[in-house]
């Protein structure tokens, strides 16, 4: 029987590793690069969390197009580094960091306002910042963290710089989604209680914002010369995993097929800043360089208009 089984084993086993080969191949494939080649001399760039892994790389990306690029980070150290990192690999001195923590709405006020001050402009405002966590704690502003960094802190700064935004146009504010915003809900009576569902749930929920945030805001400014877009980077070998136990995190960031690299990740959001001809889709949700399937739900427009309203009481806009 034995002998008889390990024949067929063998073929399901190497049938199995011939389609995930196949598998792989196709995907890569099928991953596009932003080819444009448009000059961003004289235009003003921020990049949250710019000093690490998508953000680094689509910083690096706009520098090497001529931006003024400013990477705004929490630890000030090493957005330094990545700013000598960044003038190191490309050649280009227009590179500022400036600290940034998007989970303190102190801290986003502070730095908006020192930016005001010393920035004439603001061409392509980058939402990269965000993290993946199962830590419970509330912010000192008493907002659920992972919703305080992925949505309110980005949804705050961007209010606050929207002038300066409307005033460099045709200007653009590119909100990093992704693809989990389709398992999200929006709870709003959470969003000032310790976490009450695990954290990928919770991730999802504040995609979801992302991608209502981003469709709410294009219809605001439709009239005004900026656009938004919500972007899925795709599951990418990024720091946002750091928090997952070390054998899952190589998993999914080793043996899935559907991995991308950081430099492939990056590519979607790159495109949304920079490719002409976009701008009829302002206040969509992009995948792979174009419009992507959204969930419906990121489009509701009851729900996007209530969450902004919320958003504006709980960062003290409103």
């Amino acid at each position: 029987m034995c002998d008889t089984m390990c024949p067929v084993c063998l073929f399901v086993i190497g049938f199995l590793i011939v389609g995930y080969l196949l598998l792989c191949v196709y995907l890569k494939s099928t991953r596009r690069y932003c080819r444009s080649e448009v000059d961003l001399t004289g235009k003003t760039v921020i990049v949250t969390g710019g000093n690490t892994g998508l953000g680094y790389i689509t910083a690096r990306e706009l520098a090497s197009r001529n931006a003024r690029v400013i990477l705004a980070c929490r630890n000030a150290e090493k957005a330094e580094t990545a700013v000598e990192k960044i003038i190191s690999e490309t050649g280009k001195k227009n590179i500022v960091s400036k600290k940034l923590d998007v989970s303190s709405l102190k801290s986003v006020r502070e730095f908006a306002e020192q930016f005001l001050k010393e920035e004439s402009r603001l061409d392509i405002l980058i939402n990269n910042a965000g993290i993946i966590t199962n830590d419970s704690k509330l912010t000192e502003d008493g907002l659920q963290v992972t919703y305080a960094t992925n949505h309110f802190g980005p949804f705050l700064l961007t209010n606050l710089l929207l002038e300066r935004l409307k005033a460099s146009t045709p200007s653009r504010v590119v909100t990093l989604s992704s693809y989990g915003h389709h398992f999200g809900k929006i709870h709003f009576e959470n969003f000032k209680i310790p976490m009450l569902f695990e954290g990928s749930e919770t991730y999802g929920s504040t995609k979801l914002a992302n991608v209502l945030f981003t469709f709410e805001l294009a219809k605001r400014v439709k009239e005004e010369g900026v656009t938004a877009y919500s972007v899925h980077p795709g599951l990418c070998k990024s720091n946002l995993f750091d928090s997952f136990h070390p054998i899952l995190q190589w998993i999914l960031l080793n043996l899935n097929p559907f991995t991308k690299s950081i430099e492939e990740g990056a590519q979607t959001t790159i495109y949304c800043a920079i490719e002409k001809g976009i701008e009829e889709h302002s206040g969509k949700y992009f995948d792979n360089l174009q419009v992507g399937c959204a969930n419906a739900k990121g489009y509701d427009a009851g729900v996007a208009k209530k969450l902004w309203e919320v958003s504006e009481s709980l960062t003290k806009l409103a």
